[in-house]
């Protein structure tokens, strides 16, 4: 699978027109309309930032086909593979290229790590109202004003940090498209915690120990990013602490119900680590274990 180190290599190997700077590739569609990727499937060494709207063909990373009926933003990291096939776009989209060198010594470095979509699938791209649309257009052209302005040492200040306005636009996109989709998550919600629950009743706790958000996440389809930023916006919980919750229920129930030791309701939760369980049921309760058992048999 090919691997392209640097944005120039990307551009050179697919005909784009060469970077006016070699850490940071702005590309709309139009200036690429005669160019084709040659590689089907590929990885990028940067960040890629892209507004598409795909005609026909399919695009595809991480496991998940691309949902290109309406345009959409997505967000890839350095090394998420990238899939296209007989790819055919429309004529308004764009793409920004960046770097992780030229985000040194700039607080977009430390930033970008936070902005969860980076890590969400290809059918979690984000759908753009027109306004949407009109608004991160306006900034990418503001960029594009500035990158091809004779760049001097306030250039890539300004660049970034329009760069950074279209990621906190888009988080804000993302906050009402959670919300737009509000029966969507509360069927994340319901499955979630049938998948919970049939992972204590079916044994998996003691032959496969603590449920993870990357297990739970496979079993709901979707990136455990997304799952997490979902359940978040609608119950104010991230997914470990929905998991986390669940588990001091089961303990809850095996505290009151067996006379087994906290150790070994520990090692029946899936806990490995006793001392681990105990601080866990304290934060989620205000006791120990072994308080919250002594005050009921009081």
């Amino acid at each position: 699978m090919k691997h392209y180190k640097t944005i120039s290599e990307l551009y050179t190997a697919n005909g784009f027109p060469l970077p006016e700077n070699p850490m940071l590739g702005l590309v709309t569609f139009d200036d690429i309309r005669d160019c084709k990727f040659v590689e089907p499937a590929f990885t990028l060494g940067f960040y890629k930032i892209a507004l598409k709207k795909v005609k026909s063909g399919t695009v595809s990373y991480g496991k998940t086909k691309y949902d290109h009926d309406n345009g959409s933003m997505f967000f890839l990291k350095p090394n998420q593979i990238i899939q296209m096939n007989d790819i055919e776009l429309t004529e308004k989209g764009f793409m920004i290229y960046i770097h992780e060198d030229f985000l040194i010594k700039h607080s977009l470095h430390a930033a970008i790590q936070k902005y969860s979509f980076f890590d969400y699938e290809a059918n979690e791209a984000l759908h753009l109202s027109p306004n949407e649309e009109e608004t991160l257009w306006d900034l990418f052209n503001k960029i594009r004003g500035e990158y091809y302005n004779n760049q001097d040492e306030y250039s890539r200040d300004i660049m970034l940090t329009h760069i950074d306005s279209i990621l906190k636009y888009s988080q804000r996109y993302y906050k009402r498209q959670f919300l737009n989709r509000m029966p969507l998550s509360g069927t994340t919600l319901s499955k979630f915690s049938e998948t919970l629950k049939m992972y204590f009743e079916n044994g998996s706790l003691q032959k496969e120990g603590l449920p993870t958000v990357i297990y739970m996440a496979s079993k709901l389809n979707v990136s455990p990013r997304y799952l997490s930023d979902l359940l978040k916006q609608e119950t104010g919980k991230t997914a470990l602490e929905h998991i986390h919750i669940a588990l001091v229920m089961e303990a809850k129930n095996l505290l009151m119900s067996t006379e087994n030791t906290i150790a070994e309701t520990a090692y029946l939760l899936g806990f490995e680590n006793p001392p681990y369980f105990s601080r866990l049921f304290k934060k989620e309760v205000g006791v120990t274990p072994t308080a919250y058992r002594e005050q009921f048999l009081n």
